[in-house]
């Protein structure tokens, strides 16, 4: 039986691609498509980038094939994850959302989340439209630092839909595994539950238009990342690090982790936290108390755009525990450092989406 080219299309155009709910060839997710005889060659993309997911999808084009062509031809499949840039073309998963950014950290103790909180806050600060999804299921702290610990999100109907409506806090959209579970009794959550919750904030929420929303991850590397990763087309990651070595090695780790081919996330850069301490009383000093500029030689070294210090101040945790964020203190050093920070963050950013569209065209 003769193979061509329309009937292999007809046969792909059965296959539907499992997150995008389209058929291959109407997703455009077939190229490189030959045929040499009993040979067909060819190259398709997928959403997810799991190993399981490419398997999967390469039993379906054996599969199908064969019983379109018969069990003696011969098909070589390559299947790969979509690329950033294609995904934010196929985003069906927040698609009035610019820019999606995780904010990650190898080890805990390091303020991802206190640097997330004030990050948002300056880019609302500088006009921006922010929302944060507190990811930390180990210790979700936006409430507290938002002040809206007793505060739960309310029901919304959009387009006939119920969605969840994000709490609004200083202007800024925030879910958080934090408002679905009772403050005092810590859930350990198991990977399947906790990867559900965390896709529902995405899936089930309506955040409408926003320029960022960041993602304040747990700490470390593991499922949770994957299965958020899997599910949320990321356009960055930034990686938070305190200057001692042990942070270091950590962070390392979490750059490490989001160049995985099997995740290819493009990190923005390192923001080292509790660079010095500054005690109140003598503004000018300066006390490198964990070693000096750590992060910064790290990023350096890894050839990762570091994005900016930040001081280690009594005012900053305090800021956090009674619910505003540091950068709302007018003229403070820390706002400064965080107004800084925005400014090179949100420049990173951009440039970072000119590249990949240069990329494309």
């Amino acid at each position: 039986m003769e193979i061509s080219r329309e009937k292999v299309l007809e046969v792909l155009g059965s296959i539907l691609e499992p997150d995008l709910k389209k058929d291959l060839v109407s997703a455009n997710l077939v190229e490189e498509l030959t045929i040499e005889g009993s040979k067909i060659k060819l190259k398709v993309f997928v959403s997810n980038p799991a190993l399981h997911a490419r398997k999967r999808m390469q039993e379906a084009l054996d599969f199908n094939l064969k019983r379109e062509f018969g069990d003696d031809i011969e098909v070589e499949s390559t299947v790969v994850g979509l690329p950033a840039e294609a995904k934010a073309v196929h985003r069906k998963i927040l698609p009035e959302v610019k820019n999606i950014v995780a904010i990650a950290s190898g080890k805990g103790g390091v303020g991802k989340s206190t640097v997330t909180a004030n990050l948002a806050g300056g880019l609302a600060k500088a006009g921006y439209r922010v929302g944060i999804v507190d990811a930390d299921i180990y210790g979700p702290s936006m409430p507290t630092m938002f002040d809206v610990v007793n505060e739960r999100p309310t029901m919304l109907d959009v387009d006939g839909q119920p969605k969840i409506n994000p709490v609004l806090s200083y202007g800024i959209k925030m879910l958080s595994i934090g408002f679905f579970t009772e403050q005092d009794n810590a859930v350990v959550w198991r990977g399947a539950m906790a990867s559900k919750a965390l896709t529902q904030m995405f899936t089930d929420a309506y955040w409408g238009k926003l320029d960022y929303l960041l993602i304040d991850l747990p700490p470390g590397t593991g499922d949770i990342h994957l299965s958020l990763i899997q599910t949320v087309p990321l356009d960055g990651a930034v990686i938070v690090s305190t200057p001692q070595e042990v942070a270091l090695a950590d962070a390392r780790r979490g750059v490490n982790m989001f160049k995985l081919d099997s995740i290819n996330v493009p990190v923005v850069g390192i923001i080292e936290n509790m660079a010095w301490f500054t005690p109140a009383e003598l503004p000018e000093n300066k006390y490198y108390i964990f070693g000096r500029d750590g992060a910064k030689n790290l990023a350096h070294g890894m050839n990762v755009p570091f994005l900016g210090h930040i001081p280690l101040v009594q005012g900053v945790r305090e800021a956090g525990d009674i619910g505003k964020p540091a950068v709302f203190q007018e003229n403070s050093p820390v706002a400064k450092a965080f107004d800084e920070l925005v400014t090179t963050f949100v420049e990173r950013v951009e440039n970072m989406k000119d590249k990949k569209e240069a990329h494309v065209h």
